[in-house]
């Protein structure tokens, strides 16, 4: 208990006083470790945390949120001001995009769960082949599921009906398919993964992510054909006999409804209010228009909401420290740190790693989409939806087994990547809606054009 009142004291002390970091906020500048900024340092024991210790990722999460607020109230404060008011006009800047991604989350929670509802998955297993090429169809269809779908969703189908054909026997290495393969597929479409849906709410275009296909397919076709191959051999696909399923067409249109109303939010807000893209939540607001407006045709499973709700506060904690870092100390933007950061997607989470990359700016967002999405497959941990699999299939919990029975996924994500870099070459883009200038900045900026005006004011004046 005096542990936790000396802490008070000193935070209260630390906020009262924000002189004591008003020149770190204005140059920007922080104590560092061996050339490393110490929020850097702190963000990374923030995700060794949460890689180690995946039962307590929200208790991780927001230690981690709190320490490096904390730090920056006592050492550095924020590039928006020093102390508490300079923390609240960090997140006056920051809270429409958290709101945003919050109900998106938690929206494509209940999507997902009328998707599965419609009983499509059911009939997924009448189209495959009855050798190892139906395991490779699978794939794909996870691949193309993720698309439209949360990359989750698409692999905790996959991995169900992986199960039902395969008679619960699926080996490692098919596994890791079905991870890469949701991962993958989510990567050129902005609904289709939480990376991705960060660059749309930023003010990426889609249309700048959807190159990020051509590299995710290149990618399948490496690691797709060796897990099938894989799979055949431990266990060939059987196909239960029984009744076709009725496809539910209520919940498909559930799906649309609420798939057209976040892009057609997107859309008409950053065409005709871009001006007021930064003060609402408009595309999550939509989206949960579109959930209740639709519960007449089909009632939601509102029991999913506190447990989206719980694992969107995780993510919406990493994505705040993201936000709260130096990026100017970072890498430059270029394809070669674009595919160091697919490699560190594989075993850090690759939610605040795309936060840092938006806030730095300068990137392909086609290339980052696909190192940090589908990077993250290469381990177990490196993905929500490699998490979501080895909670079915507990033998995915092997940092060994993974990376000897997968190591598809790897040359895979080199293949695509290079294909990428050959094809396509590096595209930087600038998001369509610029980030805030800080307001030392802008000071800063006022000043010194007025000192460059002065020579020719008084020239003039003579």
């Amino acid at each position: 208990m005096r542990s936790r009142g000396l802490a008070l004291a000193i935070a209260i002390g630390v906020a009262a006083s924000p002189a004591f970091a008003v020149e770190s906020a204005a140059t920007g500048t922080g104590p560092e470790i061996f050339g490393i900024p110490v929020d850097f340092i702190l963000f990374g024991l923030t995700l060794i945390g949460v890689a180690f210790f995946h039962h307590y990722v929200l208790a991780v999460a927001l230690t981690g949120l709190a320490t490096i607020v904390l730090y920056k109230l006592a050492f550095t404060g924020f590039k928006t001001g020093a102390g508490l008011a300079g923390f609240a006009t960090h997140m006056q800047h920051e809270w429409v995009i958290l709101t945003n991604l919050l109900c998106l989350l938690v929206g494509f929670a209940i999507l997902a769960r009328h998707f599965e509802d419609s009983r499509v998955p059911e009939a997924l297993p009448r189209v495959l082949p009855r050798d190892w090429k139906g395991g490779f169809v699978l794939l794909v269809l996870i691949f193309v599921l993720s698309g439209f779908l949360d990359n989750i969703a698409a692999a905790l189908i996959g991995a169900t009906v992986a199960g039902t054909v395969f008679r619960q026997r699926v080996h490692i290495g098919y596994l890791a398919a079905i991870v890469a393969a949701s991962n993958a597929g989510g990567a050129g479409s902005v609904v289709g993964d939480t990376t991705t849906t960060m660059m749309w709410l930023d003010g990426v275009s889609p249309l700048q992510v959807l190159p990020a296909y051509l590299p995710a397919f290149a990618a399948l076709l490496v690691f797709g054909i060796p897990a099938a191959l894989q799979q055949h051999r431990h266990s060939p696909l059987h196909v239960p006999s029984g009744h076709r399923e009725n496809i539910d067409w209520a919940r498909i249109f559930i799906v649309a409804v609420i798939l057209v109303a976040a892009i057609a939010t997107n859309v008409t807000v950053n065409l005709k209010f871009r001006h007021l893209a930064d003060f609402f939540p408009f595309i999550g607001v939509a989206v949960w228009v579109a959930i209740l407006v639709c519960v007449p045709l089909r009632k939601p499973h509102w029991q999913l909401v506190p447990g989206a709700f719980k694992g969107s506060i995780f993510l919406l904690a990493l994505v705040t420290c993201a936000s709260l870092m130096p990026v100017e100390k970072l890498p430059a933007a270029s394809w070669p740190t674009s595919l160091g950061l697919g490699f560190l997607s594989s075993v850090f989470d690759n939610i605040p790693l795309t936060a840092l990359a938006l806030k730095q700016g300068g990137y392909d967002w086609a290339m980052l989409a696909y190192a940090v999405g589908y990077g993250g497959s290469m381990m177990w941990f490196g993905s929500s939806a490699g998490v979501a699999v080895a909670n079915i299939f507990p033998q995915a919990k092997s940092v060994w087994e993974w990376l000897r029975h997968g190591w598809h996924i790897a040359i895979g994500y080199v293949v695509g990547f290079m294909v990428m870099v050959v094809v396509l070459g590096w595209n930087p883009h600038e998001r369509a809606r610029p980030q805030q200038v800080p307001a030392a900045a802008a000071h800063e900026r006022e000043t010194s054009a007025a000192r460059d005006l002065l020579p020719a004011a008084v020239e003039a004046r003579r």
